[in-house]
């Protein structure tokens, strides 16, 4: 089963630079998406039945902002909308669907690079959603959380460590959040396959970076530690390119 988490920053944007064809190319079963930025009657909805998808959408309050989507080949037995808690599903956040042995998550985690509201925010957001996770693996012991957690967890997952040392994304008390999280149970799906440095799924807009490759991986599929023996292979796709962010695949037995 191939499992792809792609944050498309607008799928509207994506869908004008070929990302429906990308998608058929793909032949994923599943694909979590994130700041999808529309609500589900405002896209042809058609295009991706047509490829086999059943569709499930949670969108943001605020229009153009946020959302996630999860597309799947697999009819799931159940969908939650949101974690239950107002602040983060006003804004999307969080969609789950549940298959007969497994359940996946789609996330969009805060960022926090726009000032110290969000950053504030966002650490209230970690603190919470552990807390969730936590709850969830006890009647879900076999979980997927793939998404945008916005956070690049170890110096070879950023471009250049020295100088965001202070950066949003990459600070001290995320990172052990990401380590704290990982050994609640989880696996860095991705990790698990490959060690090597210079793999990003995020790149910003200004200065050719995504050129250049000064990346941060900061999108994961994080499987609980029960689904080890399914891991297949787990990989960054970055020649897809309808937007900021690139896919990224995960395949399980």
């Amino acid at each position: 089963m191939k499992i792809l988490t792609y944050n498309v920053n607008g799928i509207r944007a994506a869908m004008t630079k070929g990302f429906v064809e990308w998608l058929a190319a793909t032949n994923a079963d599943i694909i979590c998406l994130q700041e999808v930025k529309a609500e589900e009657h405002q896209i042809d909805k058609a295009v991706f039945e047509n490829l086999g998808y059943h569709i499930y959408w949670y969108s943001a309050q605020k229009k153009g902002y946020s959302g996630v989507a999860i597309f799947t080949k697999i009819k799931p037995k159940h969908i939650e909308y949101g974690c239950g808690i107002e602040a983060y599903d006003h804004e999307g956040r969080v969609l789950r669907t549940d298959f007969e042995d497994f359940s996946l998550l789609s996330v969009y985690m805060p960022s926090g690079s726009s000032g110290d509201i969000r950053q504030d925010f966002k650490m209230q957001w970690l603190a919470d959603f552990q807390e969730y996770i936590t709850e969830l693996t006890k009647t879900i012991p076999n979980l997927i959380v793939s998404g945008d957690y916005n956070i690049c967890h170890q110096a070879i997952d950023i471009h250049n460590p020295k100088s965001n040392a202070n950066s949003s994304g990459f600070l001290p008390e995320e990172r052990e959040w990401m380590s704290n999280f990982l050994a609640s149970g989880f696996i860095d799906t991705f990790r698990t396959f490959n060690q090597e440095p210079h793999h990003y799924t995020w790149w910003s807009y200004r200065a050719g970076a995504r050129a250049k490759n000064l990346g941060w991986r900061i999108d994961y599929h994080c499987a609980t530690e029960s689904m080890r023996n399914r891991l297949v292979r787990a990989f960054i796709l970055p020649e897809a390119k309808h937007s900021d962010h690139c896919p990224v695949l995960l395949e399980i037995e």
